[in-house]
């Protein structure tokens, strides 16, 4: 896992990570990740971390904050290098970013059709939060 080289994404990574997102079924229908990785690259409050490995993006996590907690989104390791800690490793630069920001606290949301993925981030310590998430769509759609 030494090899593993985390930095920060560039526009010209674009098809790469959202290619790696659409791989691990992280993409919704009513979310475009073109658009999300447009508007989180680089951003005083967000920004998109990937895992190179030999120079090729094997892993990313979108890491943000709105000034009381941070976020974690899209993290995701390429299928064929699971189990190798790419994941983990991710994870933790996302938590330094937000550390860096004078953040606390990071929160992330996971969909409820993809259990598979909680056993993990119970590994790094994540735990169920006691909320309630509530929606509104602003341009009238339902998803």
């Amino acid at each position: 896992m030494t090899d593993l080289v985390v930095r920060p994404a560039a526009a010209g990574d674009e098809d790469t990570v959202v290619a790696l997102w659409r791989a691990c079924g992280l993409t919704v229908p009513w979310n475009d990740p073109v658009m999300d990785f447009r508007r989180a690259l680089g951003r005083e409050g967000s920004d998109i971390l990937v895992g190179e490995l030999a120079g090729a993006v094997v892993a990313s996590a979108m890491v943000g904050h709105d000034g009381h907690r941070g976020w974690l989104y899209y993290v995701a390791t390429d299928p064929a290098c699971r189990g190798r800690g790419f994941g983990r490793h991710v994870t933790a630069a996302a938590e330094d970013w937000v550390r860096a920001q004078g953040i606390r606290k990071i929160m992330l949301m996971v969909r409820a059709t993809n259990t598979a993925v909680l056993g993990f981030y119970d590994s790094l310590d994540f735990a169920p939060s006691q909320v309630v998430v509530l929606q509104k769509w602003l341009d009238g759609t339902r998803a």
